[in-house]
């Protein structure tokens, strides 16, 4: 079963703000109903103060766009609202989604300012899908970027997603799963996950397993007959270094060993972390058992695994539960879908919105992402935003300056240039197939080490340029000067 296969397994059309539909319909009732409008989704922030984010959910925004319709009983309840009339309750049921829609790629490093999404189509339509386009793409961009930070902390060391029980709902489980696994995570608790995504689940044994027998050596022991080919023994149910330890010891001499296996590994879920996992690996080191990984698990994040690392602790994989299924620290990714451009006689007539608050300009037009690389180290310079049909020409020296301190400018050559934005439907119709998981983490991971490091740590990290192009700076200065 694939990802889409799950998605359509739902109708979620109307999964919209009320205000879509009340739009809508007034939309239809002014005869704007076939008026092709232009919309944006960016972000204004990165989580965590970060140096950037991951775009994710891509293929969950395809599924949700394939499958759009007005069922009878949709049809039903507008109609009981007392809003909307018969001749656009008669539109939505025969609504044919018509639209044009880019997107950046998943597993792309994304930056505040700059479309990540593009929609061009029937106002009506552009406008009813706003909802589910802000909250696929935000959810998944949240926890895989979030995912990627602790990744990155582990250093190295895998990371593996246990966070299904505490997840704000059973498709935040699940989709959180996907997106932490995009981010760089190794697999999932999450059994689900594995079977409709093949994303490995992982686990074998809770606290439970081991109170309901007699002593934690009759659980170890019982465990490892079953499984003695994977083998991993939770120590910490009643005292890690006094018996758990020590009954894991035993048990892997006299039962893993003895079948041709060796442990796969002992998982400490509380106390002091770094302390006990120092002395478990002495204790496992003495007995020949120098290749038993620890895993630790319990409340971690990216801080708390960079401070168990930096004293000492021998721990060689985490299991990280509600503070990265949830992106704790900062649970909100602020993705935003703006109006920027309508067409009129064919001509298209950029659109902004203009606020007190700078941060809240928007940028109007029709566009594409460029980002330029550094011939020489491949190493990501900049991104430039620019009109849709531009062309950066990589043979000729480019000018590149701050869209608001114009005066801080910079010249490149010896560079190449990689277009973003990525058309995924024509006319309503899908023309883009969607990468396999594993090619999609493969390649987050390879676009992330284009970054440079001062972009990727996590305290005050330089901030990556997002540039606007000289033409489409242009458009947004008259339009500012316009509306003063």
């Amino acid at each position: 079963m694939t990802n889409i296969d799950w998605k359509e397994k739902k109708n979620l059309t109307m999964l919209a703000d009320f205000y879509e539909f009340t739009m809508a319909n007034g939309y239809f009732e002014n005869g704007m109903e076939n008026k092709i409008a232009y919309f944006d989704m960016f972000f204004r922030s990165i989580p965590d103060d970060g140096g950037f984010a991951i775009m994710a959910g891509v293929e969950q925004l395809i599924g949700y766009l394939q499958n759009l319709k007005f069922y009878d009983e949709d049809i039903e309840y507008l109609r009981s609202k007392g809003m909307f009339s018969e001749e656009f309750l008669e539109y939505l049921r025969n609504f044919e989604f018509q639209c044009d829609v880019w997107a950046i790629p998943e597993g792309t490093p994304i930056f505040p300012g700059e479309p990540i999404v593009i929609v061009r189509g029937p106002i009506i339509q552009a406008q009813i899908i706003e909802t589910m386009v802000l909250l696929t793409i935000n959810h998944q961009s949240l926890i895989a970027t979030k995912a990627n930070r602790i990744v990155r902390a582990a250093d190295g060391r895998p990371i593996m997603e246990f966070g299904s029980r505490r997840a704000q709902g059973y498709e935040g489980a699940i989709l959180g799963a996907r997106a932490a696994y995009i981010g760089g995570a190794v697999g999932t608790a999450c059994t689900i996950v594995d079977r409709d995504f093949n994303i490995p689940a992982l686990g074998t044994m809770a606290h439970s397993w081991v109170q309901l027998f007699p002593t934690e050596l009759d659980s170890f022991r019982a465990y490892a007959r079953l499984y003695p080919d994977n083998c991993v023994l939770l120590v910490d149910t009643y005292n890690v270094l006094k018996s758990g330890v020590p009954n894991a010891i035993k048990v892997f001499k006299e039962e893993v060993v003895p079948r041709g296996f060796r442990p796969k590994g002992i998982r400490i879920d509380s106390g002091d972390i770094a302390y006990l996992s120092k002395e478990a690996r002495r204790m496992l080191d003495e007995a020949g058992f120098s290749d038993c990984p620890i895993v630790a698990s319990s409340s971690l994040d990216e801080y708390v695994i960079r401070d168990l690392l930096n004293q000492g602790a021998k721990i060689d994989s985490f299991g990280v539960g509600e503070r990265l299924i949830t992106a704790r620290s900062e649970p909100v990714f602020g993705g935003v879908y703006k109006l920027t451009a309508v067409e009129e006689d064919g001509r298209i007539v950029p659109k902004i919105k203009v606020s007190e608050n700078v941060g809240k300009i928007t940028t109007p037009g029709f566009k594409q992402v460029y980002r330029l690389y550094d011939k020489g180290t491949h190493k990501a310079i900049a991104d430039v935003v620019t009109l849709h049909d531009e062309k950066i020409d990589e043979t000729k020296p480019y000018e590149i300056f701050h869209p608001l301190f114009t005066w801080k400018r910079k010249t490149l050559t010896n560079f190449y240039a990689r277009k973003l934005l990525t058309k995924i439907f024509d006319k309503g119709r899908c023309i883009y197939e969607s990468p396999p998981i594993d090619e999609i983490r493969n390649y987050c991971a390879e676009e992330i080490n284009t970054l440079w490091e001062e972009v990727r740590r996590f305290e005050n990290p330089h901030e990556f340029f997002v540039d606007l192009s000289k033409p489409l700076w242009d458009i947004k200065d008259q339009l500012l000067k316009e509306h003063e």
